[in-house]
């Protein structure tokens, strides 16, 4: 029998056992519990467009009387996303950005039981694809007046000029994912694609945008929207602009299919005179009244409108309508002008008229001509003919002297005839007689 061992180190004993066995035992876990087997054959699918499931089977031995659940996470590049839940499923369906590493990890817990502890992880990754700096980065969407929705994205910065990125889209309820069709070229690639979603209720479905190229060197990525915060409304178009008296009239029509108490209208009003600039903020119409407007300045309009929180979550304001002038503007240049004008312009139309109404009195009241030298022309040219016959010298008895003589020939018949000879009685004589 060996050596008795004194009290105090029986009890110094005793205690540093206590505490070894208390160091043995899991951190956080008090002594004596039963630690759950975790659950097993973990893996993951890929789903619609960029949904990643994770499912796994039930621990094995489990007592039936545990009221089992699963606690899962994800971790993105190792980091916690603050996503933990707790589910009585064997599998969990997240969206995911496929642009960087998806840390999935699940255990098993018993509600039901206070003699037990939660299981170890069970954990697996999703490493991208591709090679990095590839993915289109600054994806940037847009629903338009709830009709067509607009996305637009930047190359990666490793990415090579040739890189051609294709975009499909997704939701809940349209089936099989959908290519988009329409691209846009420029500094900035992106693609519209037509988004008209059937809602009785407030509630839309995310929207899922998957960016690739068909190269496995392109690494793809995902972006996720609520619709609900990407809606722009289109511009409004004023159909009434008038000023009567001293207030001006604006009227303007909803832009798309909108109900009325879902748009706020912002409305601008520009003194042209003065360029003083008013906002006036409309709730519920579509059409305003704004008292003591000056009458003879000119004003520019134009409308935007946005989407009412209480209908959307979206805070974008539409494009502008175009404007509209409304107001006279007294300017005297025009008065000048015009004064300047009338006068020459009255000149110029009064030397057309003389012109014109000559050549019509010429016409109406033809010039009569002098019958003196008409009967001159005449018997000048009947006393050439008669000189040019070669047989009658007797015409050449006197030549006149001057060109202003007139002479006349005429025929006198012999009243004294010769029966006897005929031919005598019938010859006429001729005589010249000079006037």
């Amino acid at each position: 029998m060996g050596p008795a061992v004194p009290a105090g180190a029986r009890l110094f004993l005793a205690l540093t056992l206590c505490l070894a066995a208390g160091a043995a035992e899991p951190e956080g876990r008090p002594a004596g519990r039963k630690v759950l087997p975790p659950p097993s054959n973990l893996h993951y699918s890929f789903g619609q467009l960029c949904k990643l499931k994770w499912t796994w089977n039930p621990p094995e031995g489990m007592n039936s009387g545990c009221d089992l659940e699963y606690c899962s996470e994800i971790l993105i590049n190792g980091i916690p996303q603050e996503n933990r839940e707790w589910s009585r499923n064997l599998f969990r369906e997240e969206d995911v950005s496929l642009n960087e590493e998806a840390h999935f990890r699940v255990r098993s817990e018993c509600k039901s039981d206070n003699t037990s502890e939660p299981s170890n992880w069970v954990e697996i990754s999703t490493p991208p694809k591709g090679a990095a700096g590839t993915a289109a980065v600054g994806i940037n969407c847009t629903w338009y007046n709830l009709e067509y929705m607009v996305c637009t994205w930047l190359p990666g910065q490793n990415a090579s000029a040739g890189t051609n990125y294709t975009l499909y889209y997704w939701y809940d309820g349209l089936g099989n994912n959908q290519q988009c069709q329409n691209y846009i070229y420029g500094d900035n690639f992106g693609c519209n694609f037509s988004l008209s979603i059937q809602n009785s209720t407030d509630v839309y479905p995310t929207i899922s945008i998957l960016i690739r190229d068909n190269s496995e060197e392109i690494r793809p990525v995902c972006a996720n929207r609520n619709p609900t915060t990407i809606v722009k409304p289109g511009p409004p178009r004023i159909v009434t602009a008038s000023v009567i008296k001293d207030e001006m009239h604006i009227e303007w029509q909803n832009p798309g299919t909108f109900p009325p108490h879902c748009l706020v209208y912002q409305v601008e009003l520009k003194d042209s005179k003065s360029g003083s600039v008013q906002q006036h903020d409309i709730k519920g119409y579509t059409e305003a009244w704004f008292p003591s407007v000056h009458p003879n300045n000119v004003y520019v309009v134009k409308v935007r409108a946005r989407v009412e929180g209480t209908c959307y979550s979206s805070n974008r304001w539409s494009d502008w309508s175009e404007e509209k002038s409304i107001g006279e503007n007294t300017d005297f240049t025009f008065y000048i002008v015009l004064i300047l004008t009338v006068p020459l312009t009255v000149a110029v139309a009064t030397i057309i008229l003389l012109v014109y109404l000559k050549r019509l009195k010429i016409l109406i009241y033809p010039q009569i001509p002098d019958p003196r030298k008409i009967i001159k022309r005449m018997f000048g040219e009947q006393i050439e003919d008669f000189q040019s016959c070669p047989g009658d010298d007797f015409l050449n008895v006197r030549k006149p002297a001057m060109e202003e003589e007139i002479h006349y020939l005429v025929w006198i018949e012999n009243p004294e005839s010769s029966t006897s000879d005929n031919e005598d009685r019938e010859r006429p004589a001729l005589q010249v007689k000079a006037l």
